[in-house]
């Protein structure tokens, strides 16, 4: 997912006093009160993150009137910086006449409204079962449960929220993307197959015109 990325990040990290009898685990504590939410400084939404170093289990004691501890140390982030223009995968939770929900990461919402939906895909209830399902190719079909691949348009740093697009024909359902991959890459492996002479590991019949030939010459 172009999204997600890690970043390596020198922290200094403030304890209180009260917190210095274990100093990893209260440092553990403090990054993990930042899961979820976005941060400027790095661009992008803390999702997991874990301690490289730390230099020494003794910081430096600020003065006031709570004398914190500031301990130095070096992290792995990973962050979830989604930008306009670039691809997420989530899968649809509700479809309707309007729009797509969706959820991508199980923490981000998405909506994919119908103007940002391409002519191809039209609204339909089967069953009961609303869903989007592609006048070009009957199986591909976006409706709840289904993972899809659609364009970022732009992210709600806030509320963490997104708003997608699924113009792009490189965008829809992602399992039917997946097999109509595969089959285009087995005709193209048998065309390859055929030319070369071979077909499933055994040799086509060279004599295959000549004994065409010949049968025309006896009649």
């Amino acid at each position: 997912m172009e999204a997600l990325h890690v970043a390596k990040a020198n922290l200094t990290v403030y304890l209180h006093p009260s917190q210095t009898k274990d100093v990893n685990e209260a440092v553990t504590r403090e990054l993990s009160s930042l899961l979820f939410k976005f941060s400027e400084i790095y661009d992008g939404v803390l999702l997991a993150h874990e301690i490289a170093d730390v230099p020494s289990r003794h910081g430096k004691i600020l003065s006031g009137l709570f004398p914190y501890v500031g301990v130095r140390l070096t992290a792995n982030l990973l962050l979830f910086a989604p930008k306009p223009d670039t691809y997420l995968e989530g899968k649809v939770v509700k479809v309707g006449q309007e729009s797509i929900h969706v959820v991508v990461l199980g923490f981000s919402a998405a909506i994919i409204t119908v103007d940002d939906i391409r002519d191809e895909f039209r609204y339909k209830i089967k069953s009961g079962e609303e869903m989007f399902r592609s006048t070009s190719h009957k199986r591909h079909v976006i409706k709840v449960g289904t993972m899809i691949r659609f364009l970022v348009k732009s992210f709600d740093e806030e509320i963490l929220h997104i708003s997608g697009s699924l113009i792009p024909s490189s965008t829809g359902n992602i399992k039917w993307q997946s097999s109509l991959a595969n089959s285009s890459r087995k005709r193209i492996e048998v065309l390859k197959d055929f030319s070369t002479g071979t077909i499933d590991g055994g040799a086509i019949s060279n004599d295959y015109h000549v004994l065409k030939k010949s049968k025309k010459q006896r009649v």
